[in-house]
């Protein structure tokens, strides 16, 4: 009963969260649309799969699934699909994680509700904005769309989208409209009871809107416009990646546990230095095919969370830098680039050679890196 009530009454969109000042105004609009009609039809209750299927939030949802299992699915995949969980039929090999998902209705349910219920909105924005410069002027309004399908190692994401009708188009940087997803189905998954869940998905939204924010910021920086007009080599968009990631996956580690690693931290952190140090080496020799360069950078973000080798050696630089520089000295990062990131962390590996280390190859190319 707690399921078929709940998620009839769990519409909302266009609920506005998050403003801290006159200067850092981010306002979030949250949209459960698709994750409401999705729940309904995963727990029988009436639900049409085209008119989910037409939703942004499932659009949005479908484009990112497919660009990460590099392969073409279109609208009438995910119609097949839903109408697949709908009748309890097969449903092959389950590309957006249909079945997991269907498993879960009641934790799923519980989840959004308790999302709705509490306005996180403003813990969130506030936390994001301690990590850009005093004084910075950000205003801009993000729509946050919660969905209840899509790839099994993306919990939520941001993209630049120009909307052609409900169809979306991921553009580059300084285009479109930021625009953060939120996959309910995999953020159940963070804890074993809904307040557990609903505090560590403060910290995945958390990480959204700093790639929101920081977008926003680079749209009105003549520095860093400046720098996605000069023509960046593959290792200068790793660089870029890794910065962007590694200062979120960061604010996520406070948020979930002040900072700390697991036990098994120094390892795992070691491990993807290697892989980065060996993607360098790749993206750096002339001889690497345009494609070859473009799946290692999408390796590095979107293979899991520790194996996200771009991302982890990103949040350990985040996170030397601010321990021991000091946030200030991150936070100056946001101004100044990869290059000035990176390069902060490899005066640090001179201090401490315990720390994991940049090959000397990357060393050498972060020298020059803008």
């Amino acid at each position: 009963m707690r399921s078929s009530f709940l998620v009839l009454l769990a519409l909302c969109v266009g609920q506005a969260h998050g403003q801290t000042s006159d200067l850092f105004d981010v306002t979030l609009i949250s949209n459960y649309e698709s994750a409401v009609r999705t729940l309904e039809l995963y727990g029988g209750l009436s639900g049409s799969p085209a008119s989910i299927a037409a939703l942004r939030g499932s659009q949005i949802a479908l484009s990112t699934t497919a660009l990460l299992v590099q392969r073409r699915l279109d609208t009438p995949a995910l119609e097949n699909a839903l109408e697949a969980v709908k009748f309890n039929q097969s449903l092959g090999d389950d590309v957006f994680h249909m079945k997991e998902a269907r498993a879960s209705v009641a934790d799923i349910n519980d989840l959004m509700t308790e999302a709705q219920k509490r306005n996180f909105g403003q813990k969130v924005v506030s936390t994001v904005a301690q990590l850009f410069p005093a004084g910075t002027r950000i205003r801009t309004t993000i729509p946050v769309y919660f969905v209840a399908f899509g790839d099994k190692n993306i919990d939520a994401f941001v993209r630049r989208v120009v909307w052609h009708g409900n169809v979306p188009v991921f553009v580059g940087e300084g285009e479109g409209e930021l625009t953060i997803v939120v996959n309910l189905a995999k953020a159940v998954n963070y804890g074993r009871s809904t307040d557990e869940r609903f505090i560590a998905m403060l910290s995945v939204v958390a990480h959204e809107v700093f790639h929101a924010a920081f977008g926003v910021y680079k749209d009105g920086s003549p520095e860093w416009r400046g720098y996605y007009a000069s023509g960046r080599t593959p290792f200068d968009q790793l660089l870029d990646l890794a910065q962007n990631e590694g200062i979120a996956y960061y604010l996520s580690l406070i948020q979930s546990s002040r900072g700390h690693l697991p036990a098994d931290g120094l390892a795992r952190a070691q491990r993807a230095f290697a892989s980065f140090n060996a993607a360098s080496t790749e993206l750096l020799s002339p001889q690497t095919p345009a494609r070859r360069a473009d799946d290692i950078i999408r390796a590095s973000n979107t293979s899991g969370y520790w194996d996200n080798y771009g991302a982890i050696t990103g949040m350990i630089v985040a996170r030397q830098v601010d321990q021991t520089l000091g946030r200030q000295a991150l936070v100056s990062t946001v101004i100044d680039g990869p290059g000035a990131f990176f390069r902060k962390y490899v005066e640090l590996m001179g201090r401490d050679p315990g720390l994991p280390q940049f090959s000397p190859q990357v060393v050498g190319a972060l020298s020059s890196a803008r």
